[in-house]
Order: C-alpha cells, then sequence, then structure tokens
C-alpha cells in the first residue's frame, strides 16, 4: 500500500479573509516594574495581531517569550503599559462580552471539595444560565469529556489529566464565542490530545474562534490556521503555516514504489538539470501520533480488550449548534474506563439453625445442680491499721523525749 504524505489539517480549513475581526491588538506593550516603578522586565513589546471569526490562532514562543502575558491582556486579567486591545468590538475590560469568552488557564483552578457535577453547575450559574440548561448541558459536557462514571468524586482527587477535562468542560459551559485555551493537551496522552484537536476544529467550523497557546508544535501544526511566534515579547513572525512551513525553492514529487529500471531513467533525467547530489530518493514517513492512532485503531478493530482509556465520545449537542451532520472527528477526550463491574452473584441462603436434643439439655442442667460451683476464695488482706498515738511515742523516743 503506497505511503501518502499526510496534509496538516489546517491546510484543509480556508477562513475567509473578508470575516468578522474579533480580537484586535495594536502596539501592545506591557512592562511589569518593580516597587519604586523602574521597568523590571517588558514582558509584551509592540505586538499586532488580528484573529477573525472561525479561525484557529495560535501563539508560539519559548518559556518567558510573552505568551501568558498576552492572554492575561486579552482577558482583562491586566492592564496594558501601552497599545490598544479590542475583544468583540470592546475593552477586554467590558463586563458583557465575558459572558462569550471561555477560558481554559493553564493550571487548573477549581474548588477541589466540589464534584464533577456541582463544579459545571457553579461555573453555568455564573453565567445566569436556568437549572433546566445547567443540568442538561452538564450531562453532556461530562459524557463528552468522559467523567460521567466520576461525577460523585472531589475534583481535588482528580489526576492532571482528569482535571483537564473539567477544566475544558468548564471553560464550554456558556457554548462561548471565544475559547482561549492555554495548554490545553498538558497531561493527556495521545488519544486525548488528539480528541481534544478534533473539538477545536468542530468548533472552528461551527464558527466559534479559538486562540490556542501550546509548547506542544505538533498540537498547533494540526489544528492553527495562523500562528504568531514570540521571542522576548516581541513578534519574531507571523502567518498562516503553509507560508511559514513551505519551502518554495525545493520540490517534493511522491510516487508509489517504482521498477528499478524506471527509477533510473527518472534520475537520469533529473541530473540533466541538477547536481547528483540534489536529488534524494526516500520513503516518505508519517508523524508518530498518526502511526500511534492507526496502531490503536487496527487493535480495536482486532477486538482487543484494554482496561485503560477508551475514546469515542462525541462533542456536546448544544456545541454542535444542532447539526445533524456527523463528522468524523468530532470526538473528544476520551472516556474514562472503569473495571468492567459483573451482576452481583446470588447470596448463598443462610444455614439452618441445629434442632436441640432436649434429652441432653436436662441431663446437663441435673449435672449442674449435682455440683455446684466452688465458693470465690477470700479476699486477700489489706494492711493493717496505723496507731497513730503508739506512732508519735515511738518518735518522741528517738528525738531524746522532745517532741
Amino acid at each position: 500500500m503506497p505511503v501518502v504524505e499526510s496534509i496538516p489539517r489546517s491546510a484543509v480549513r480556508n477562513p475567509q479573509s473578508n470575516a468578522e475581526v474579533i480580537v484586535s491588538v495594536r502596539g501592545l506593550t506591557k512592562v511589569f516594574k518593580d516597587f519604586w516603578g523602574r521597568p523590571k522586565a517588558r514582558a509584551v513589546d509592540n505586538v499586532d495581531f488580528d484573529v477573525k471569526r472561525g479561525e484557529v490562532f495560535g501563539l508560539l514562543g519559548p518559556n518567558g517569550s510573552g505568551k501568558s502575558t498576552t492572554v492575561k491582556l486579552l482577558l482583562g486579567l491586566l492592564n496594558p503599559t501601552k497599545g490598544h486591545i479590542e475583544v468583540f468590538g470592546h475593552s477586554p475590560r467590558h463586563v458583557a462580552t465575558k459572558a462569550r469568552i471561555g477560558y481554559l488557564p493553564e493550571e487548573s483552578y477549581l474548588y477541589r471539595y466540589l464534584n464533577s457535577r456541582e463544579t459545571l453547575d457553579f461555573f453555568g450559574n455564573l453565567f445566569e444560565l436556568s437549572k433546566a440548561e445547567r443540568d442538561a448541558r452538564a450531562e453532556q459536557l461530562l459524557e463528552m469529556v468522559g467523567l460521567s462514571q466520576t461525577r460523585t468524586r472531589a475534583v481535588g482527587e482528580f489526576s492532571k489529566g482528569m482535571q483537564r477535562r473539567i477544566g475544558l468542560a468548564q471553560a464550554l459551559i456558556n457554548d462561548p464565542d471565544l475559547i482561549i485555551l492555554d495548554e490545553p493537551t498538558a497531561g493527556l496522552d495521545p488519544i486525548g490530545c488528539r480528541e481534544i484537536k478534533d473539538l477545536i476544529l468542530a468548533l472552528a467550523r461551527r464558527g466559534k474562534t479559538v486562540i490556542l497557546s501550546s509548547h506542544l508544535l505538533s498540537d498547533v501544526e494540526d489544528v492553527c490556521d495562523r500562528v504568531v511566534i514570540y521571542y522576548g515579547g516581541k513578534v519574531q513572525a507571523l502567518g498562516t503555516l503553509n507560508e511559514l512551513l513551505a519551502k518554495p525553492d525545493t520540490l517534493r514529487i511522491t510516487t508509489p514504489v517504482l521498477p528499478r529500471a524506471t527509477l533510473e531513467r527518472v534520475l537520469e533525467i533529473l541530473r540533466h538539470d541538477v547536481s547528483a547530489g540534489d536529488v534524494r530518493v526516500d520513503n516518505p514517513t508519517q508523524n508518530l501520533e498518526s502511526y500511534f492512532l492507526e496502531v490503536v485503531e487496527k487493535a480495536k478493530r482486532a477486538s482487543q480488550q484494554t482496561s485503560g482509556a477508551q475514546s469515542g465520545a462525541r462533542v456536546a449537542a448544544y456545541l454542535r449548534g444542532g447539526a445533524e451532520e456527523t463528522i468524523a472527528c468530532e470526538k473528544v477526550l476520551e472516556k474514562l474506563s472503569l473495571p468492567e463491574i459483573s451482576p452481583a452473584a446470588p447470596q448463598p441462603a443462610p444455614k439452618a439453625l441445629p434442632s436441640v436434643d432436649e434429652q441432653k439439655l436436662d441431663q446437663l442442667i441435673r449435672t449442674t445442680q449435682a455440683h455446684p460451683s466452688q465458693p470465690s476464695p477470700p479476699a486477700t488482706p489489706g494492711p493493717e491499721p496505723v496507731d497513730l498515738k503508739q506512732a508519735d511515742e515511738k518518735l518522741s523516743s528517738l528525738l531524746g523525749g522532745k517532741k
């Protein structure tokens, strides 16, 4: 079977260039100062970019390059030192726009003593959703993120991967138009990572705008339409993945396996125009994630059993917007699988008490009456009481008659 070079999923999607601008950033600068008001760090330095409706926009850069600071500025958690930000045409501090934003922070900040169901109910109440709507969305989200079997466990007992799941669910409880995800696949296995990326693509197809900050470049390459690369707080590169990753001075030709004679003729033709050292013949490869998922899928088709996590949950119905079309990649975080519990075995009937032999019982009573138990031994006598007058006379004689 010939190997076909994989195409990034982002290359399939082509958001319209005239789409509505959801986030607009111009000249954004953030300088942190010390106690005395002296500049300490320039986290973001004169940054410009736009994010349009239905677009998946990636924020890339090494640690400390300004990604998290940019996210906090977009959310209104920090004030810019200089520059202009608009989110849905308003300032990031405009309260009404908060209801249209979903945010998954890098660290999951949850109330550890609430369970999964109570957590989603709490966040849904913050958005003033009705009780019926909160209940319906919570059930769909718990099923979607694979936590329907652990709804009564306190989230403080969750592993990091499970906390990312419930964190993603709370970020989507209000059906937001702008979703900001900071390291959404941290702590998840490869299947969970793939399904998170499928969810992002499904949301983008519905017209949602997603801003993704991640250190996993393969995640960004699979889902993002455009990316911005930070270094030192400045934008070093900005554009679509095709623009940034394509090598226009190199051409790759992929064919099925050719007979040796045919390959020699092709190479001979190529060597007329280029030197032999510039021509390379090899087998194209797929990325490790694609290979991993293919192996797992083959094992599933072979009915291999597993006691680990399984995939298969679909995007919550309200997030699909009532769409009837079944999309193959609309699968999200794997459902946690629990060991299969067999039906309770029938309990054995209680044993019947043995019947009493009354003749032996009468004989035992007569024997006890003929030989009564021995009386208890007398108690050990305690010390005799002390004669105080006699003791006083002895003390006086020892002291020479003096008291």
